[in-house]
């Protein structure tokens, strides 16, 4: 069995990688149990944030990484949050996905449904080792809009506000595997299966 990092510390994000990689030739570790801190994101990318992120993982571990970098663009905000969603009100920890989205709402207050288009973006990079000179760097892209008010439960950070056209819902109101099925991060981690050539 293989032994993988998982370089981030975010339990919503942790529980749906380890869902969607279930697979029996792959044990993935969070970061956190062989006592590794966050990297700081110093990118200007998803990409460069999450190759930042994998070395990191790589460099303090020793084996290879799975780091994920992922966010909401806004098209009346100019693509805002992007990068900067996990801590776009600047509240951190347990908090900041309330904090976050009350401050995207507020943002929005003035905004037409119809000019609420937004997208989830996400990047998963595997490293083999921290000088891997051609890391997999996969993508996926989740379309949507931004709702007036929160709706659902399930999932975590932007989910309460994402409304998902195709299922006339929030994503925070789709099981589980529905949601993994469409979401970005599902497509994203569905092409690192296919070139890792791992079948779930």
């Amino acid at each position: 069995m293989q032994r993988v990092v998982l370089a981030s510390s975010n339990k919503g994000k942790l529980r749906e990688l380890q869902d969607m990689l279930a697979v029996k030739e792959v044990e993935l570790i969070p970061q956190s149990e062989l006592g590794v801190g966050d990297a700081a994101e110093t990118g200007l990318s998803f990409i460069e944030n999450a190759l930042i992120k994998a070395r990191h993982a790589c460099q303090e571990t020793g084996l290879p990484s799975i780091a994920d970098d992922s966010g909401i663009e806004v098209d009346a905000l100019n693509g805002e949050p992007g990068i900067y969603s996990a801590r776009y009100s600047g509240v951190s920890g347990d908090e900041a996905d309330a904090a976050n989205n009350a401050k995207l709402l507020a943002e929005l207050e003035q905004v037409a449904e119809a000019d609420r288009s937004a997208r989830f973006q996400c990047v998963i990079v595997y490293l083999r080792h921290a000088r891997d000179p051609m890391p997999l760097i996969c993508q996926g892209t989740w379309e949507g809009r931004i709702l007036f008010s929160e709706s659902g439960v399930n999932g975590f950070g932007y989910d309460p506000l994402f409304y998902v056209p195709t299922h006339d819902c929030a994503s925070a109101e789709l099981p589980k595997d529905v949601k993994n099925s469409l979401s970005h991060r599902g497509q994203a981690l569905r092409q690192l299966l296919e070139c890792w050539n791992i079948r779930p």
